[in-house]
């Protein structure tokens, strides 16, 4: 019998990631606590979780004055500052990586958010990031914006994991599946070892209830109004329901015949907004067999306190979570324009934050010349 939620979480089939990195975190053993107390086997970072570490970090004191004096410029500076704690944390789930097979133990770390609508430089970004952090259990995150599909096809077929971030739509979540199986199929033909080869889907959910109940809202309906707070887990369920479906197909067979691996959805964006709401909600509802889900801390320490996690909560969803869907067209919700704004400002709150970030840098390089 499982002791704790998180460890039930886990035993149903959930790799519990969190949702945040930053030097503190490795310099007081905070992530081997996690791995051994909170069920952690795995580490997602972005923009906004490296701006925040280095707004309050008085740890990247030292290697901050290292680089001022070095004379490196400001990209370069956050370049190895990023990549120093992913590799760090890297080594720390080392052990749950060698013990899963190299499906958990993951550490990821994103591309310049300036380069979602830049094919090329994403794939740039991703190979000199994967060569720098230098680890087999690291992951390199690319959006999945329309000119990210191509990225990440290119960026597998060389053999670098990915973690494809920022998907809100289950038809862009059909093109990630797609940019996945043909990058495994040009890295077969290049006799890349696909076993060597992982990737998660990233669909975020709390972020698609925020916009979609401002729009209920806005109708003010009885009707509109008790489809709230219902979007985000229907979304995710029929997304879970594609990814059963798309790795069933002889293509994909013929791929994991081969020594491929499937490429696991992954629940992201999983904090509540709604105060009203339960804190643990997209966990409970979102619980399927070989699924990721990356929590900020304070949605884990919810989880391990007073998570009720009950088995699959996912698969037999379907027909219902479909119902959501077109209650909430019925209503007057476009669900098209809902994901693609999402995408957009996705992209756009990450360059903000990296631009936070490359401030917070650029301030302490000159402080410490």
């Amino acid at each position: 019998m499982s002791t704790t939620p998180t460890a039930a979480l886990s035993e149903a089939g959930v790799s519990i990631w969190l949702d945040d990195l930053s030097r503190q975190r490795l310099a007081t053993g905070d992530l081997e606590r996690l791995i051994a107390e909170r069920d952690v086997v795995g580490v997602t970072t972005n923009p906004t979780i490296f701006a925040g570490a280095l707004s309050n970090g008085a740890a990247y004191a030292d290697q901050l004055h290292h680089l001022a004096v070095g004379g490196v410029d400001v990209d370069e500076a956050v370049f190895e500052i990023t990549t120093d704690d992913v590799r760090a944390a890297s080594d720390v789930f080392r052990p749950v990586f060698d013990r899963s097979g190299g499906f958990d133990g993951r550490v990821s770390i994103e591309v310049a958010p300036d380069l979602a609508h830049d094919t090329a430089g994403t794939i740039a970004s991703a190979k000199q990031l994967w060569a720098k952090v230098d680890r087999p259990n690291a992951m390199i995150k690319i959006p999945a914006t329309v000119e990210g599909l191509d990225a990440i096809r290119d960026t597998i077929a060389a053999g670098i994991s990915v973690n494809v971030t920022l998907i809100f739509s289950l038809e862009r979540y059909r093109q990630v599946i797609e940019s996945y199986l043909a990058g495994l199929e040009q890295a077969k033909a290049a006799g890349i070892d696909l076993s060597t080869i992982h990737s998660v889907a990233s669909f975020f959910v709390s972020r698609v209830d925020t916009e979609i109940d401002k729009r209920l809202e806005a109708i003010g309906t009885d009707e509109a109004l008790a489809l709230k707070s219902k979007a985000g887990v229907a979304n995710a369920q029929l997304a879970y329901e594609l990814f059963e479906q798309a790795f069933a197909t002889e293509r994909a067979t013929a791929l994991l015949e081969a020594g491929a691996n499937r490429q696991r959805p992954l629940w992201a964006s999983t904090g509540v907004k709604d105060p009203a709401l339960p804190d643990t909600l997209y966990v409970t509802q979102l619980v399927a067999p070989g699924v990721v889900n990356t929590m900020p801390e304070k949605t884990l320490e919810a989880t391990f306190d007073h998570g009720e996690i009950t088995g699959d909560t996912v698969t037999g969803s379907y027909a219902a979570a479909g119902e959501v869907l077109d209650a909430l067209a019925n209503a007057g919700v476009d669900y098209d324009d809902v994901t693609a704004l999402l995408e957009r400002e996705g992209v756009e709150k990450f360059i903000v934050s990296w631009n936070e970030l490359l401030g917070t840098v650029r301030e302490a390089l000159e402080a410490a010349r």
